[in-house]
């Protein structure tokens, strides 16, 4: 059960700092830096005076001056680390600074820079997410799209009209169209597919003929065939012409072509930019810059990435925690829902554990920095999400693998075609044999392969985010089919996912509006979760409240004050050990102190009037869903990062038989 605790400091409260130490240097104000030395001690930012520094360091030629010895000594055990230091959550980069990407299908392909897989041709990916990326991609996917649509629609229409309608046609219009298709196909096959091209034949440079070789294989024969058929049609069969001496052509399928597999590029690049934007939101859970104490006590905001294992950090009411680190002074409550889902915030004093990206609530702390950077726990929660995001459908992984045989496997049937024509077929055998050579590898182009999964991937992942579904990967959508069991988290999943106020009791005859006026009148002047609960029930009951002197917040323990001439307390049973109160003896308030819910006891004139319970409260159809999918035969289980007695309460309401609380995120992963 947590603590219900108070801490309120003021914005423009005294904070006792440290006298310089002798170390230190002083003035900082009103000096003009030496121009062959920075004016600013690398180590903890603090503005120096480099003609009366004390501590000085050499360093490739370059004088540094520094506020104090230990900087120095900082400095001087890894200067690269000040000097150059790695933004928090910033991507791997090679010895030269340039950011690594690598391939979904090929982990082994790792290169600096955005491009081309050598082996599929697939897009290569970051190895890790940026806090910033543009749409520069998606834009020039979807306008080639647009302009591949305009072309292909009218080429399509045109191509397969007669065929449709079956309409008899004259030799003129005949001329007139194929012409009009000509002129509708080239841009398609001779500009938007050129990407595709380069990427095919970087496949078969390498040996590894992939889904685009076999593409733009079948795009161009399509395409020289026609050009062919159009320009010569004297050298083809007089069999393979139509009644106006025309010969076949397939512009239509070769332009067609491209603007499918455009589509299927375009679906692929936004699914997967609706990934990164969640990758992004998790990035921003991490504040910019942090507020650093210097060696002599003074205080100055830095960027989030110049702060270094060691540093000392000031965490003030209502900031997010920059770093991975230890408490070394002050208490407060802090808010960790983004990492445990435990939506009552945890109390927090020296020696306690904080991590980057949650939220103090209401007191001031003084933190060590321990984990920066990449080694956060945020930032390795981020990283295992862009991992995620760079995973492809095994449907996918088997295209491409399908695509080193059958390229081979396609060319060859295409010859031994040709040379059946060219053998036993009729006369003139050459032209037979090109054409049902030809035949063969437009026939077998895989523009399914190009559209296919991607379509499948996009309404899969775009239907389940209109459900609030998130897939960890392409990989768990082909594995959903086969799912027997699932696993649910409890706060904001089976949960309300904040705290609100479950019950009211009033003791010796008390009104249970009274108890409540008086314990929400109390917690006005608190900025705690558990007291904005309580304000927001009396609210939501229309209750007047009233006002209150001589207001005080204990830490540990809750808040005191007057209202009107009677003393009013309001927390837990620390509380009532300090005030030398004693809980009456009632069977309903003991059933709810032993229950899950936080419990707050009302002390008026050191009687215990009546007490509060906050909880998270399941939401409003829960057990019949969970109903619903034991019905479908699924065996439903929660992991929580929760305590033990709210997981339990929440288990047993929902008739949850396997469950496990007080889970990190690993922790979950693991058990699953």
């Amino acid at each position: 059960m947590n603590e219900h605790s108070h801490t309120h400091d003021h914005p423009h409260g005294h904070h006792d700092v440290p006298a310089p130490s002798a170390d230190a240097c002083c003035g900082h104000r009103n000096m003009q830096p030496d121009p062959q030395a920075g004016a600013t001690d690398p180590v903890c930012g603090m503005e120096v005076d480099p003609a009366t520094a004390r501590h000085r360091a050499e360093h490739r030629g370059q004088t540094y001056s520094f506020c104090a010895a230990r900087c120095r000594e900082k400095f001087l055990a890894d200067p690269k680390r000040y000097l150059e230091p790695e933004p928090a959550g910033a991507p791997l980069r090679d010895a030269a600074g340039g950011a690594i990407y690598t391939c979904p299908m090929h982990p082994e392909i790792r290169q600096v820079g955005p491009g081309n897989c050598p082996k599929c041709g697939m897009a290569l990916e970051p190895l890790s997410p940026v806090a910033e990326e543009g749409d520069s991609e998606l834009r020039k996917v979807r306008n080639k799209f647009r302009i591949a649509a305009g072309l292909g629609l009218p080429l399509f229409a045109i191509a397969m009209g007669p065929h449709w309608s079956g309409a008899q046609i004259g030799m003129a219009a005949a001329y007139a169209l194929r012409w009009i298709e000509l002129a509708l196909a080239a841009p398609l096959v001779l500009w938007l597919g050129l990407d595709y091209y380069r990427r095919g034949w970087v496949g078969v440079r390498n040996r590894s003929p992939n889904m685009y070789t076999l593409i733009g294989l079948g795009v161009l024969v399509a395409f020289g065939y026609s050009l062919v058929a159009t320009f010569v049609p004297e050298i083809f069969p007089p069999r393979t012409r139509d009644a106006h001496g025309m010969v076949g052509v397939y512009f239509e399928p070769a332009g067609v072509i491209v603007a499918l597999v455009l589509l299927g590029e375009w679906l692929e690049v936004r699914a997967r930019g609706k990934t990164s934007a969640a990758i992004r939101k998790l990035l921003d859970l991490a504040p910019k810059q942090a507020r650093r104490i210097g060696a002599d006590g003074s205080e100055h905001d830095v960027p989030v990435e110049a702060v270094h294992v060691g540093d000392v950090l000031r965490i003030r009411p209502g900031e997010k925690v920059p770093v991975d680190g230890e408490v070394l002074e002050g208490s407060s409550s802090v808010d960790e829902s983004m990492l445990s889902g435990e939506p009552m915030p945890v109390e927090k004093r020296a020696g306690d554990r904080l991590t980057a990206g949650t939220v103090n609530a209401n007191g001031a702390l003084k933190m060590r920095a321990d984990k920066v950077g990449n080694e956060t726990v945020l930032a390795q929660i981020i990283a295992l999400v862009a991992q995620a995001q760079r995973s492809r459908a095994p449907l996918q992984r088997m295209a491409d693998r399908v695509s080193a045989f059958f390229v081979p496997a396609v060319i060859a049937i295409a010859v031994l075609t040709g040379i059946a024509w060219f053998v036993i077929g009729p006369e003139p055998r050459i032209a037979y044999a090109i054409v049902n050579a030809v035949a063969v590898l437009i026939i077998a182009c895989p523009c399914a392969l190009g559209l296919a999964t991607p379509i499948s991937i996009m309404v899969a992942s775009g239907r389940g985010a209109e459900s609030g579904v998130l897939f960890r990967d392409a990989a768990a959508i082909e594995a959903l089919a086969q799912v027997d069991t699932l696993v649910l988290d409890k706060t904001g999943t089976l949960t309300q996912g904040k705290p609100g106020l479950s019950h009211v009791l009033a003791l010796g005859g008390s009104p249970e509006e009274d108890v409540l006026v008086l314990a929400a009148s109390l917690e006005t002047a608190s900025e705690h979760p558990l007291a904005r609960a309580i304000v927001a029930g009396a609210r939501a009951r229309d209750l007047a409240l009233l006002p209150v002197a001589d207001f005080a917040a204990i830490t540990g323990q809750g808040v005191r004050g007057r209202i009107g001439n009677r003393d009013v307390a309001l927390g837990n049973a620390a509380m009532l050990q300090s005030l030398g109160t004693a809980l009456p003896s009632d069977a309903e308030l003991d059933a709810l102190a032993q229950s899950a819910r936080t419990v707050m006891y009302l002390v008026l004139d050191r009687r215990v009037a009546g007490a509060l319970a906050v909880e998270d409260a399941i939401k409003p159809g829960a057990r019949a869903m969970l109903d619903a999918l034991r019905g479908q035969g699924l065996h439903v289980a929660m992991l929580t990062g929760d305590a033990e007695a709210p997981a339990r309460a929440v288990a047993e309401a929902l008739g949850i038989q396997d469950f496990a609380a007080s889970q990190t995120p690993q922790g979950k992963a693991e058990y699953i």
